[in-house]
């Protein structure tokens, strides 16, 4: 074959006999031939083709000039055979300097690893080979002080502060092991003062760039005495650019977050060609949109100001992110517009649930990441005694390792960091920060060193390179706290799974009033309402413009022309749109609908109905039922009260011990803080309950700071899960048939009799015949629920109408004033009286006022102060607090001397009344014991229930299996193999949380004893939680059904505090919050 034929060619040699020089002979007319480089010989043939003949050549040349003109030939054949290799001189060794070289390499191996030393089977004569090329050292030059001190000369290229860093002295002290290789540091002196060609020549070169190194002369030096370099130099200047970088990466293939660039120059002056437009929520860069949140880098790279951006629905403001200073690193502030100075990247901000993942590589093959807690929740650094910020290794996914690997190989780092983000499923790099170190971990000190050893050995001098293997101690492990639960046997907790209903919350209100000036009407064109016959407006920009027109109106200038539209009205409108100060949070919005569009037909209808008016056609002249919607925002109170809970929650994990008071949750703080437990937190997209999740997150999770990071970074609230926790908008047919005989049931006149608690309540729920007694006559009860409301009304108004009262001053809770409380009541007592007729559906509205005043402004209404404490001490001091939930009764037989305008006696009066049989916030249970509006008989509670929650219910029986298929989709997840300070790094916990309003607040349970339970229970309050904890008995068989065990706990939520504890709860300030939750119950299920 063609290989073999030139090595053929080469065996002939010509001889000189008049100098006795030779060199190698080629007959004439022989065609030189080799096997291809891309034919499928083995690789090892294929390399080593070029080396034999240059071997081969050399040694038939007398000397190099008679080698380098007799190479041409084999040169030409080589290249037309695609090896690209140059053919050089290789000197050749007799065989006794041969044998002086061995016997010095032997004498130098023993005397250095003799026989009991710990490197001895490595390093010894047996397993030392003898090679003589061009890259082997020449032991005839070399004396034994040169080769104990190192043949391979390392520099290390750096600032003193990185050079002098505790991580970079733990790589150097394993380094030394390597007995071939010596450490020469470059001090600042040294770099920043001579010129390169006093620096020391070494064979290798670690160099990387930090503020103040001079690149340019490392380069310099590099060019110079081309040793090996670990770190590319050239592109360390790209890695300071985050615009190379993001370009670098998209041309790699590599994923990042959608961003946009923008521009200016030293100025301050937009870049040619450069556009910015910013509104409320979003951000127009280029002719590229981007939506809140969003995050803005500057395009240095040494510059780490980021800001992350909320949109108002979160509360806005934006996250500064800084190096960290002590213990912070981000701070919340309250601006929400962009910066004007400076060139930046502006990305989508992607929800990492709180965890930042920092990668090392250490060559192409070897990547170490690592956890920490994201600096956006809260800007608190998590540090451990040493003073070091807390960090935990967590397992790489095959696609993350390859990503490390193309990573490595594009910007040519041999040690190289970068950040990754792992959001919705994928993992996206955001920054390369090229050579960086871990802090603390000892796996990763002995893996590096091991690695850049090799790596310098193998390419410096592969001859004498032999893998070292080397024992490095183990670190103490630090107590834990068993995952066990007291049954008799072992058992690990795997689940936890909560349903959670929203905090306290200010009642839902609405005002409608028909609208037909041109203001109005303009507004309507401007955001083409025509189209779907109906706008909703609730960004901040088209409620100032609606603030505007109200104001213009209301201001009643002769230009405008004449105003039609209700001028208390557009007070109210103007009240409720300039609380507060300012547009932030969804707890304002604003619907218009044409009156003229046959679409809104039914609603027209219901409208004119409600305001008496008997022309029911759709009206010619062209008006707009405009509907100000407010109010169900979370209180101060509920805020604390879901934080509170938050914190409670901590104790059904390991170490919380019961008592989140003496003992705080540490072990649960420990387990989330290692990546052992895998927490996702999703919400409705209701503003209240949102809010709730990040307030029940913060204390959870022991977070400081504002709760718009919080809600942005850890709360999941998309189309999918608000399709799964939001009521369906159309109900079924069977909701409206129940609907249709509630009502008709509840409008009845004469009192309830047993037949009818059989209609009512055939599932025998004792809550509802219990509240059918208290009842007696449905019409009765109303009209003396209309009778409280009418006393009411009449007293907030005679305080509006008291001397130096200022009713539109906010006094009260949640910058309410008396006219809008007025309003609030007004409303209720038109709409809820139509003559002898009671519009059963409004009796939960006034429920969630009466209780929201109870618990809020009921220090507002002097009047009746003393008769309530009086009637409340008195039931107090004889009942029980379990009794508690009588009040109402025991006002009404032992009160009688106080007068029924007492706020607090209405609140007592529906407490026990018809709110546990009117659907409504008041009015919500589990599947087993749901208010009546879901259901009277269970063939209609299953039937709804099937329609409501569905995919909810299929939600949590997947997680409840996860761990019995024994799933690995966990995004963060501790590695085992390098977790030495914990004590049970395969312990992992999976927690799902569902923040919900009322109507999903269920258990699909069947079991008799929760029914049982449940159906003792007349209200479900705020946050009300249904928790499933699910452990595995680990040493059970897989099949076997004793393998897992679950517990039910539940609480029927906070309850009303007692009056004279509520003034601690009026002032948000206060630390105090006595979140009392009502007595839970337990179902233990196998």
């Amino acid at each position: 074959m063609g290989a073999f034929d030139g090595a053929e060619v080469c065996k002939l040699v010509a001889l000189n006999l008049i100098d006795s020089s030779y060199q190698p002979y080629c007959k004439p007319n022989s065609q030189l031939m080799y096997v291809h480089s891309d034919s499928n010989h083995p690789p090892n043939i294929i390399k080593e083709i070029p080396h034999t003949i240059e071997l081969r050549l050399s040694t038939m040349a007398v000397n190099e000039t008679v080698f380098n003109g007799s190479i041409l030939l084999y040169k030409e054949a080589l290249r037309k055979s695609g090896y690209k290799s140059k053919l050089t001189y290789q000197p050749q060794i007799n065989k006794n300097q041969k044998d002086i070289a061995i016997v010095k390499l032997y004498a130098l191996i023993d005397q250095h690893f003799p026989v009991g030393h710990r490197l001895h089977k490595i390093y010894n004569r047996n397993y030392i080979k003898y090679r003589a090329d061009n890259k082997t050292i020449d032991f005839d030059d070399l004396t034994d002080d040169e080769f104990a001190n190192g043949i391979v000369k390392v520099g290390l290229c750096a600032m003193n502060k990185k050079t002098n860093a505790r991580p970079m002295k733990e790589i150097l002290n394993r380094l030394q092991r390597f007995y071939l290789i010596n450490f020469q540091i470059f001090p600042d002196e040294l770099t920043l003062n001579e010129p390169v060609e006093n620096w020391p020549v070494v064979d290798c070169l670690i160099s990387f760039y930090s503020r103040g190194f001079p690149l340019a002369k490392a380069i310099e030096y590099a060019h110079l005495r081309k040793p090996l370099v670990l770190n590319d130099l050239e592109m360390q200047y790209q890695l300071q650019d985050r615009r190379e970088v993001y370009r670098l990466l998209e041309e790699e293939g590599l994923e990042v977050p959608n961003y946009a660039i923008f521009n200016r120059d030293k100025q301050g002056n937009p870049e040619s060609g450069e556009e910015i437009e910013e509104y409320d929520d979003t951000i127009i860069v280029n002719g590229k949109t981007l939506t809140k949140p969003f995050v803005e880098k500057p395009v240095s790279a040494e510059d780490h100001n980021i800001y992350i951006y909320y949109p108002s629905s979160a509360g806005g403001g934006c996250q500064i992110l800084f190096r960290k200073i002590g213990s912070r690193s981000s701070v919340y502030s309250s601006e929400s517009r962009i910066r004007r100075t400076g060139s930046y990247i502006y990305e989508d901000f992607m929800p990492t649930d709180g965890t930042d993942v920092k990668v090392y590589t250490v060559g192409e093959e070897y990547a170490h990441a690592e956890a920490r807690k994201s600096p956006v929740l809260d800007g608190k650094v998590d540090r451990d005694s040493l003073g070091k910020e807390v960090r935990f290794p967590v397992i790489l996914s095959a696609h993350e390792k390859m990503i490390a690997k193309r990573v490595c190989r594009l910007f040519k780092q041999t040690v190289c960091g970068f950040d990754l983000l792992r959001a919705n499923g994928k993992s996206l790099v955001c920054d390369v920060n090229g050579f960086s170190f871990v802090k603390t971990s000892q796996k990763y000190y002995d893996d590096c060193s091991q690695l850049l050893g090799e790596l310098i050995l193998q390419n410096l001098v592969p001859n004498f390179w032999i893998p070292s293997q080397i024992d490095y101690p183990q670190l103490p492990l630090s107590p834990e706290t068993p995952a066990v639960v007291p049954v008799g046997t072992s058992m690990e907790l795997r689940c936890v799974v909560a349903i959670i209903r929203h905090g306290d919350r200010t009642p839902k209100q609405k005002m409608k009033m028909v609208v037909s000036h041109k203001l109005f009407l303009e507004l309507w064109d401007r955001y083409n309402g025509e189209e779907e016959g109906r706008l909703k407006l609730k960004k901040p920009k088209q409620l100032q413009e609606i603030l505007d027109i109200t104001r213009t109106l209301l201001e009643g200038q002769s230009s405008l022309g004449e105003v039609s539209e209700n001028r208390l009205k557009l007070q109210q409108m103007k009240s409720v749109l300039e609380m507060y100060g300012h547009f932030s949070g969804i707890n304002r919005k604003v619907q218009i609908k044409s009156m003229n569009d046959k679409r809104n037909y039914d609603m027209i209808t219901k409208f004119k109905g409600r305001n008496k008016t008997t022309d029911l056609s759709i009206s010619t002249t062209k008006s707009l039922l405009l509907i100000l919607k407010w109010g169900g925002e979370l209180t101060a109170m509920g805020k604390k009260q879901a934080e509170e809970l938050g914190r409670a929650f901590r104790c059904v994990y390991p170490g919380g011990q019961g008592e989140y008071g003496r003992v705080p949750g540490f072990g649960f703080l420990r387990l989330h803080s290692t990546y052992r437990h895998d927490l996702k937190i999703y919400a409705s997209d209701e503003g209240r309950v949102q809010v709730t999740a990040a307030a029940f997150a913060k204390g959870l999770l022991a977070l400081e700071g504002e709760l718009a990071p919080v809600l942005v970074s850890l709360v999941k609230s998309d189309k999918h899960v608000s399709g799964m926790l939001d009521t369906p908008g159309d109900i079924s047919g069977t909701m409206r048939r129940v609907k249709s005989r509630l009502h008709e049931y509840l409008h009845s006149t004469v009192d309830f009799k047993k037949e009818d608690e059989e209609k009512l309540a055939p599932t025998g729920s004792t809550s509802i015949i219990k509240a059918m007694h208290e009842v007696v006559n449905p019409h009765q009860m109303c009209k003396r629920i209309l009778r409280l409301v009418k006393t009411l009304t009449k007293q907030i108004r005679e305080k509006c109408e008291e001397p130096g009262v200022n009713p539109e001053s906010p006094t009260l809770y949640h910058d309410e004033t008396l006219n809008l409380m007025r309003h609030r009541w007004e409303k209720l007592e038109k709409d809820f009286s139509g003559g002898d007729e009671f519009d059963i559906s409004l009796i939960p509205d006034i429920y969630d006022s009466v209780k929201f005043d109870y618990v809020h402004n009921s220090n507002k209404i002097e009047r009746v102060k003393p008769h309530l404490k009086h009637c409340q001490k008195k039931f107090l001091h004889k009942h029980t607090e379990r009794e508690n939930l009588n009040l109402s009764k025991y006002l009404n037989k032992n009160c009688d001397d106080v007068p029924n305008n007492d706020l607090n006696i209405n609140a007592s009066a529906l407490i026990d009344g018809p709110s546990s049989l009117i659907a409504g916030p008041s009015a919500q249970v589990g599947k087993s014991s749901l208010a009546s509006e879901y259901g009277i008989t269970s063939s209609e509670k299953a039937a709804i229930s099937k329609q409501m929650c569905q995919c909810f219910f299929r939600k949590i029986q997947a997680d409840l299996h996860y761990n019995v298929h024994q799933l690995e989709d966990t995004v963060h997840r501790l590695d085992p193999s390098d977790s030495h300070n914990v004590l049970t790094p395969h312990r992992h916990v999976r927690t799902r949380l569902y923040i919900t309003s009322e109507s999903h607040n269920v258990n699909d349970a069947q079991w008799k004893k929760a029914a049982d339970y449940l159906n003792e229970v007349s209200e479900l309050n705020f946050l009300t939680q249904i928790v499933f904890m699910q452990y595995e008995d680990p040493t059970a068989d897989p099949l076997s059904v004793n393998r897992f065990h679950i517990e039910i706990f539940f609480s029927p939520g906070a309850k009303i505090p007692d009056y004279e504890k509520s003034d601690v709860l009026l002032n948000p300030s206060t630390d105090e919050c006595n979140v009392k939750q009502s007595d839970s119950n337990i179902c233990v299920l196998k």
